[in-house]
């Protein structure tokens, strides 16, 4: 748990954040008046707070997939969010933490990989912005995601149902859902999105997470009409899952490079949706940022 472990700590004049080393996962976010941002973590609901996914993200079928003729297991999400990160630098409002492929992780994902996150906050933003290198010779195939949940109400008064998504554009594409062992369903079902809005609502997760897989925008913002709000802005990201648990305080806002695997998936992971190829010797770059909005 990451009582035990010094928590990394960084501030600006408009937010301040805490880091755990364990999956470099962002552990609170707070306004200038000390409010949370950020779902606490409660471990009666959801132990979470903002895991890394990677190097995959969703379900495999089976929990495997192959690589020509070789099977390999990997669980829910991928490995990087129960792993421990070096920290790599820290100022007062910034930090790196680095993830390096290792004996165990060569194991289920055999490429020499090397993963970065980054925390910058300069004023009310704070940008998340992992970097993916391939240090291995041959090309690596990768997937990666956010997965931040906010409080749900935001700390600013207004009622929980008067919260709602607002995206940049309008959404009026078909979402997804997933089947009961995560797999993506392969129907989707009408969008709630009305025009470029979500009202947000327990209903809407009965049937677990709302997956956006033909997103327009790139931007939205959450959080009640009147009073502060969330903008969040992914740029390199072209999915998005919207989570929580019905009744639960928190929505989880995730922007991904990736999905779960479809219904009846027997591809190789090359074939995986969302999945992105990294050179030899190159890097991607994925990014995540959140501004506190007046």
């Amino acid at each position: 748990m990451s009582e035990h472990r010094n928590l990394i700590e960084i501030a600006s004049e408009g937010l301040s954040a805490q880091i755990d080393p364990l999956g470099a996962e962002l552990h609170a976010l707070k306004d200038p008046d000390g409010r949370d941002l950020q779902w606490n973590g409660d471990p009666a609901v959801w132990t979470g707070r903002a895991p890394i996914l990677f190097p995959i993200v969703g379900m495999l079928v089976e929990g495997r997939y192959r690589l020509g003729d070789r099977t390999f297991h990997l669980g829910k999400h991928g490995f990087a969010r129960h792993k421990l990160f070096e920290i790599v630098s820290v100022d007062p409002s910034s930090a790196i933490l680095r993830l390096r492929a290792d004996a165990q992780t060569l194991l289920s994902y055999p490429f020499h990989f090397e993963l970065d996150l980054q925390f910058v906050l300069i004023g009310a933003t704070l940008t998340l912005s992992a970097t993916i290198r391939n240090r291995g010779d041959t090309p690596m195939p990768a997937s990666f995601g956010f997965h931040p949940a906010f409080r749900w109400p935001l700390p600013f008064g207004q009622p929980r149902a008067d919260h709602a998504i607002r995206f940049a554009l309008a959404e009026p594409a078909a979402v997804r859902r997933m089947d009961h062992l995560g797999l993506l369903k392969p129907e989707g079902e009408p969008t709630p999105v009305v025009g470029n809005r979500l009202d947000l609502r327990d209903a809407l997760f009965e049937a677990d997470a709302l997956m956006f897989d033909q997103l327009e925008s790139r931007t939205l913002r959450y959080g009640a009409d009147k009073g502060p709000s969330l903008r969040i802005a992914f740029p390199e990201m072209p999915y998005l899952g919207l989570w929580t648990k019905p009744g639960a305080g928190f929505i989880a806002i995730e922007p991904w490079h990736g999905l779960n695997d479809p219904e009846g998936f027997t591809g190789e992971l090359w074939d995986k949706p969302g999945i992105f190829v990294v050179a030899p010797g190159d890097a991607r770059r994925l990014s995540m940022v959140i501004t506190l909005a007046a």
